[in-house]
């Protein structure tokens, strides 16, 4: 499966994969996440149910706070 995530090409060996499978095998494990799946924002419980598929496009945003 080839997707773009976060602005770049990226092939995992799947024909189908959850967020939360990405977010394992990228290493993403930020506590402030905003995640877009083909500009549909997706609710952090719906991340393990949600099905990313080829062609798709993937931004995982990690939101940074501080003063």
């Amino acid at each position: 499966m080839k997707i773009t995530l976060n602005n770049r090409q990226e092939e995992f060996n799947s024909e189908t994969l959850t967020i939360s499978q990405i977010m394992e095998i990228k290493s993403f494990h930020f506590k402030m996440l905003v995640v877009r799946l083909n500009d549909t924002l997706i609710k952090r419980e719906e991340y393990s149910s949600t099905q990313v598929k080829n062609g798709d496009d993937l931004k995982i945003i990690h939101l940074v706070s501080g003063g």
